[in-house]
């Protein structure tokens, strides 16, 4: 905190100077965090120090302690491991060589403090730069944005504040290291078709699968988080698909062992939604409070729209399954006994005087209601890349097969024939998660907004104008959980019969960890959670028919309420 005080300080100081002979802002901008250290008071580094100190000793529980005791029993590296991060966890750095972009040249304009340095003293060249082309949905003329690769790529986002590095250490201390694992990490920001376009980041995720299997002549087990859970479900169709990946109906069964999902949003994040109609961010980056408050006090909301609406790859993340999985108007799947009122209307809008602005939308109407109020290529650019319909015969979903679009949609869509195939499911539950919204009326006449989240609605469930329900804080239940616990145990969505095993965990942080400690459900910190590990590690230990299914929610019986049934 001190150091983040003294480097805004520094900050606000350059805009109040200006070209002031007093201050050299290119000198500034190329200082780093260590240089900025040096011209700060000793006293109050030697109580920086201290206090991250304390913040390292909270963070770092079991460290290595899960690996070790795997390790003990006879747990060790048995399948190839293959790991696809979420959204946004994955750094993107420049390779742009134009005039405007050599100066950040193979600096990490996502997940470093070069982002946060660049959104402080050059706002319009940062956007310039993490926003696609709205026209080919490919980078901006003179822009050259890509993944960091390898480990690095997502162990950490800003110095110190870890996401994949848990499992990495634990994952070693059975002897994994980079000739068995391997991290396939991807720019977020691109409709998945154009991961293959761009970078060719399917043929190439394909091409390591094989090489993992003819090396250790065993097949792999992937690992996937959040958004990565659907980049993988988009790739076991396109690998498959002839004139994509062309490799057969048999190529999944031949070259994958497991699919560990850990909090796949299988069926998007509510939260997506008003990302891209008024730009209200309320965590929806996943990011540590730091990096959240450098975007929402630097950006205002319209540019924050304007910043998702151009990244393609955010709106897979839009609910999927409509009504039929969200609800209606009167009625919503996982409401709960004695709830207030129905989670079934997904935007809301407060009666003023007797009359509201507007009626109240279902997760259908709302979609389309976001779609009128966003630009046309805007509107194009989700036509063109996603379906979000559900599929009720099991024609349809063969049909959907060949449809590229609805690859990312499991209601849509079946598993690969795939007998061997094990999914494991891990994710978190009892942690307050958005489900819905009041809005209003924009009142800023100087907004290109028409619409803003209602935040003096607060009352029980609603939390400055967002309605709560069951999920991990991030992703809601429903959309961790259905497909997971009901939907791929139908014939029509698994007609191969692949094994589906859930495994559950309760979010029961520790008050004194500012990131939840060993038993958190977070959607991120779960990447910590020491049982999480532990699963982790008997699928890739080859011990995962130990795992035995755990429920601790109602996703079994909330599933039984939705409307999708398979057919006889």
């Amino acid at each position: 905190m001190f150091i983040c005080g003294g480097l805004f300080g520094i900050c606000v100081a350059a805009f109040f100077v200006g070209n002031s002979d007093l201050l050299d802002l290119t000198a500034l901008a190329d200082m780093n965090l260590e240089s900025i250290l040096d011209v700060l008071p000793a006293g109050m580094i030697r109580e920086a120090k201290e206090f991250q100190k304390h913040e390292k000793d909270a963070v770092a529980y079991d460290s290595f302690t899960v690996g070790l005791n795997a390790r003990e029993q006879g747990l060790k590296a048995t399948y190839p491991v293959i790991m696809i991060p979420g959204v946004i966890s994955t750094g993107l750095e420049s390779w742009g060589t134009e005039e405007g972009s050599r100066p950040y040249f193979r600096k990490r304009l996502w997940g470093s403090w070069s982002m946060m340095r660049a959104l402080v003293m050059d706002k319009a060249g940062w956007k310039r730069h993490i926003m696609l082309d709205t026209t080919t949905g490919l980078d901006p003329p003179g822009i050259k944005l890509r993944a960091a690769q390898g480990f690095d790529a997502a162990d950490f986002f800003i110095t110190g504040y870890w996401i994949w590095n848990k499992i990495l250490e634990n994952l070693a201390m059975i002897g994994y290291d980079p000739t068995n694992a391997l991290t396939a990490a991807y720019d977020w920001r691109l409709a998945y078709a154009n991961l293959e376009v761009r970078d060719q980041y399917f043929t190439r995720l394909k091409t390591h699968i094989e090489l993992a299997v003819r090396i250790a002549d065993r097949k792999v087990v992937l690992l996937s988080h959040s958004m990565g859970s659907q980049v993988l479900y988009y790739f076991l169709h396109w690998v498959e698909a002839s004139g994509h990946g062309n490799g057969g109906s048999s190529w999944v069964e031949d070259h994958v062992e497991a699919w560990i999902n850990v909090s796949g949003c299988m069926l998007g994040a509510p939260k997506a939604l008003p990302a891209v109609l008024s730009g209200e961010m309320r965590d929806t980056a996943q990011l540590n409070s730091f990096a959240v408050y450098g975007l929402e006090k630097f950006l205002s909301r319209a540019e924050r729209a304007d910043i998702f609406r151009a990244m393609p790859g955010v709106s897979s993340m839009l609910p999927i399954g409509g009504d039929v999985v969200w609800g209606n108007a009167t009625w919503a799947p996982d409401d709960v006994p004695g709830q207030a009122e129905t989670f079934g209307p997904f935007l809301r809008f407060k009666l003023n005087n007797g009359t509201a602005p507007r009626e109240n939308l279902t997760v259908g109407a709302a979609m389309q209601f976001a779609l009128e109020e966003t630009e046309p290529w805007f509107q194009e650019m989700v036509a063109q890349n996603y379906a979000q319909e559900v599929a009720h015969t099991a024609a349809e979903v063969e049909a959907n097969a060949l449809n590229p679009k609805a690859w990312v949609n499991p209601l849509a869509t079946r598993l690969p024939l795939a007998p061997s195939l094990k999914i494991y499911c891990f994710y978190g539950v009892g942690k307050p998660t958005e489900r819905a919204y009041f809005y209003r009326p924009e009142n800023d006449a100087g907004s290109r907004l028409n619409w803003t989240i209602d935040t003096t609605v607060s009352d029980g469930d609603v939390d400055h104008g967002v309605v709560m329900g069951e999920g991990d804080g991030t992703v809601n239940l429903l959309s961790t959980g259905y497909m997971c616990a009901k939907g791929w145990r139908m014939k029509r969505y698994n007609p191969a019969g692949a094994e589906v095993k859930v495994f559950e965990m309760r979010h029961e942080p520790d008050r004194f960890s500012p990131r939840g400690g060993p038993n958190t459900a977070d959607h991120v910190d779960i990447l910590g959670r020491s049982s999480l590990n532990d699963l982790i590690l008997k699928v890739a230990g080859g011990k995962g028919d130990t795992i035995e299914e755990t429920f601790e929610s109602d996703i079994r019986k909330i599933a039984e309420r939705i409307a999708i049934r398979d057919e006889e």
